[in-house]
């Protein structure tokens, strides 16, 4: 939705003029999400004695937007992107960061789990509102990325990685989104790395 804002900033903001909101931050955090992931994912290893494993791939590739159980959270949150509406430039929004979770208890890792908080630091009380799991529901939801296999992640443990985000090429709409993902753990040592497309 940005380019469509920054298009109207630039064409219609006047000298002075004000933007609501004005901020965004972009975060990162880990869920354990196994119901959804046998439901969803796993279903296709077998369906109805057929392995249609072959889909698992397709429907690992398109990132879920839907809300997640504040339960499901096991980790930190990490920010990885931090925009201020005013200076951002279309080219700005395709970007890659590196990020850090520390795992808050033990559990699976499934997925991680992508929202944003957005600031309207000009009106006259300061107000901000987040569309993260454990803020109140709006209809953005979250966006939730499996990742190729489920992890046994440990309290103290550190999930890191980088993600690199670009608008795609053939339709600006569609964004390619890639996780490199890494764990080493207590109990596990495990590596994820996936092109996802979030449309």
């Amino acid at each position: 939705m940005l380019d469509t804002v920054l298009w109207a900033r630039d064409k219609y903001l006047a000298p002075g003029g004000m933007m609501f909101p004005d901020k965004a931050q972009l975060f990162l955090c880990a869920i354990e999400d196994s119901e959804y992931r046998e439901d969803k994912i796993n279903f296709w290893d077998n369906v109805y004695g057929f392995d249609m494993s072959c889909i698992k791939e397709l429907a690992l590739l398109e990132p879920l937007v839907d809300t997640c159980d504040p339960q499901q959270i096991i980790s930190a949150t990490h920010q990885i992107l931090d925009i201020d509406l005013y200076t951002v430039k279309p080219e700005d929004l395709d970007f890659s960061s590196s990020w850090e979770l520390k795992v808050s208890r033990e559990d699976y890792c499934h997925a991680l789990v992508a929202y944003f908080n957005v600031e309207f630091s000009k009106s006259h009380t300061k107000l901000r509102f987040s569309t993260g799991p454990r803020s109140e529901y709006t209809h953005w939801k979250q966006t939730v990325f499996y990742l190729d296999n489920p992890v046994v992640a440990c309290k103290g443990d550190v999930l890191k990685g980088e993600i690199t985000v670009k608008r795609n090429k053939k339709n600006r709409r569609d964004i390619d989104i890639h996780i490199q993902a890494h764990l080493e753990g207590k109990e596990a040592d495990s590596t994820n790395d996936r092109h996802y497309r979030l449309r």
